[in-house]
């Protein structure tokens, strides 16, 4: 479960980088980084959309989760413990 949740946050991390750069990430395009950062910013967070959850089911995990230490989350605005409640909140099976 803790893999997942790091899949998450690259996710994220890379959302924020990007900005507003053509990109895809681990089979995570553009749409589907951008209807995640709701979900992981304060003050106000919100639940996951069906757009989010559908981009983080189809994401290579493994990819994602290799990019798990990253130093530029807190930088980037991301609250890591909001990145790591998604997977859960998708109800995605994590891979071991």
């Amino acid at each position: 479960m803790a893999a997942g949740k790091f899949v998450v946050l690259m996710v994220m991390v890379a959302l924020m980088v990007e900005g507003s750069r053509a990109m895809t990430l681990c089979d995570m395009n553009d749409e589907g980084l951008e209807a995640c950062k709701p979900s992981v910013r304060q003050p106000n967070p919100v639940d996951p959309s069906p757009e989010c959850c559908k981009a983080l089911k189809g994401a290579d995990l493994p990819c994602l989760c290799s990019y798990k230490n990253s130093v530029w989350l807190g930088t980037l605005g991301i609250d890591p413990k909001l990145a790591l409640d998604l997977p859960p909140k998708c109800k995605l099976q994590m891979p071991s």
